[in-house]
Formats: C-alpha cells, sequence, structure tokens
C-alpha cells in the first residue's frame, strides 16, 4: 500500500514562466488551465494576503481537472496575530470561501512567520479552532512553523493528536520537523538553483522523488530531521510536495521532473 503523490509550485502567475513554462501567446487567463494540466496540484500563495469569494474559488475548481487538488495558505491575519486562541471567526469566515473547491480542495496551510514562538496552550488552542470537515467535505490542516521553538516533542503530540501535519521545510533555512503527525505529509523544498535546467540537479531531483516514495510507503527517508519518537505503527501517507522559492523561474520544470521521475 502506498499513499497518492502530488506535485507542484506556488501559484501560477509570474511573467518570467511566460515564454519558458507557458507557450509564446497563451492568453494569461487560461494559465491556470495550462499548469493544472500539467502539474497534479498548485499552492495558492494569494490566500494569504487577501480574502477571496467564494466565486472565485468555484472558477478556479472549473478550470482545473477533475483530479487535481489546490493547497491553500491560511490567511496571514490569522496566523500572525498575537493570541492564535482568539481567530475562530476568522477560520469559519476563511473556510466558507475556500469549500466552494469541493472537492479539488486540497490541504491548507496555516504559515507562521519566523518570528512567531511556540506557546503551547496557545497553539493547542488554535489547532483546535481548525475543523475536521465542512459542509460535508473532509478538510486537511498543516501548520508551517518557522521558529526553532516548535522544533521539541510537545508540539508532536499535539498535532498528532489532532491529525494535523507539520510542512517539512526542504533545503532552507527553516527549521526542519519531518515528524509524520496526520495520514498526509506537506512538503515544501526551496533550492532550486539558475545552474541547473530544471532547477534540480538530476541526483537532487532523484533525492526527493526517493524521499517522497519513502513517505507515500509509510518509511521515514533518510536525511530528514525528526524531533519525537515515531509512531508506534508507521503507515502510508498521501504526499503533496510543492517547489517553492529558490529561483523561481525552473520551479515548473523541477516539478515535471519530478513526476516524470515518480511516473516511472
Amino acid at each position: 500500500m502506498t499513499g497518492t503523490i502530488r506535485i507542484g509550485i506556488g501559484g501560477w502567475t509570474f511573467e518570467p514562466w511566460r515564454g519558458r513554462f507557458y507557450p509564446d501567446g497563451l492568453p494569461h487567463k487560461r494559465e491556470l488551465e495550462y499548469a493544472a494540466g500539467r502539474l497534479s496540484s498548485i499552492e495558492v500563495n494569494g490566500t494569504y494576503y487577501r480574502t477571496q469569494k467564494p466565486e472565485i474559488f468555484a472558477r478556479w475548481c472549473e478550470e482545473a481537472p477533475e483530479d487535481f487538488v489546490f493547497a491553500l495558505k491560511g490567511p496571514r491575519f490569522i496566523t500572525n496575530r498575537r493570541v492564535l486562541a482568539e481567530a475562530g471567526a476568522s477560520v469559519e469566515r476563511f473556510l466558507e470561501g475556500a469549500v466552494a473547491l469541493g472537492p479539488k480542495l486540497g490541504p491548507i496551510n496555516w504559515q507562521f512567520m519566523p518570528t512567531k514562538a511556540f506557546l503551547p496552550e496557545d497553539f493547542e488552542a488554535f489547532l483546535d479552532l481548525l475543523p475536521p470537515e465542512r459542509n460535508g467535505l473532509r478538510l486537511r490542516h498543516a501548520v508551517e512553523l518557522r521558529h526553532q521553538s516548535f522544533a521539541v516533542p510537545e508540539l508532536i503530540t499535539l498535532a498528532r493528536t489532532r491529525g494535523v501535519a507539520i510542512v517539512i521545510a526542504g533545503d532552507s533555512e527553516h527549521p526542519q520537523i519531518a515528524d509524520p503527525t496526520a495520514d498526509f505529509a506537506y512538503l515544501r523544498i526551496m533550492g532550486t538553483h539558475e545552474d541547473a535546467e530544471t532547477g534540480y540537479t538530476p541526483e537532487e531531483l532523484d533525492l526527493w522523488a526517493t524521499r517522497a516514495r519513502a513517505i507515500a510507503a509509510g518509511t521515514t527517508p533518510e536525511g530528514l530531521t525528526m524531533v519525537g519518537q515515531p509512531p508506534a505503527t508507521p503507515t502510508p501517507r498521501d504526499v503533496f510536495l510543492y517547489v517553492i522559492s529558490g529561483y523561481k523561474p525552473a520551479n515548473p520544470a523541477a516539478a515535471m521532473a519530478l513526476i516524470e521521475r515518480l511516473s516511472r
């Protein structure tokens, strides 16, 4: 048994991709359709900065293939607040729009700033604000934690008991917490570089493809850092891997190269 692996990028609107990833002359309004036809997921960064109306989510849903899913970043005015426990009403407003994606709604990434430290009681209260379903639609939550204080076993216990994934930061300066805490894994790899046509060298692509397969099969790949004890019974997990940041012009090529390796 193995989980499903989805590979994507961050967003679909980026001028340097025009003529490099997108064909010359492709209308801008068709860029989502084009990208979604070649990737299996996209992480939407725009939802971090501004509220989207349900009809916008519904339009994205119509433009993407049937087996495609969007990962959404939760709004920054939720994760950047001083007291996370007070974010309940804002979480509900965001989810009211997000569920318009229907079955194409993938995981929600609640990203925290590098200055946000781990306050156990308040963070636990925040996790309890994240519902497992809405309108009959299952919700998958992940937290992206960028302060070193989160790298403690107590966090792993809090996330695991609620089935919330911890975003695995790949090749970046952020703390890496690769402990399995949910039935899916959320990876953001950020090391693409200009020296390779596909953003990563073939060896680097092979490494991330191998890691994705291992996680999907329920094993812990070598080279990733965990801070707590592994679960008693390893189980397969769905994998959502996004090529983010780094040398951004090459990120679609890196994602497609990973998809090609994983399809062999």
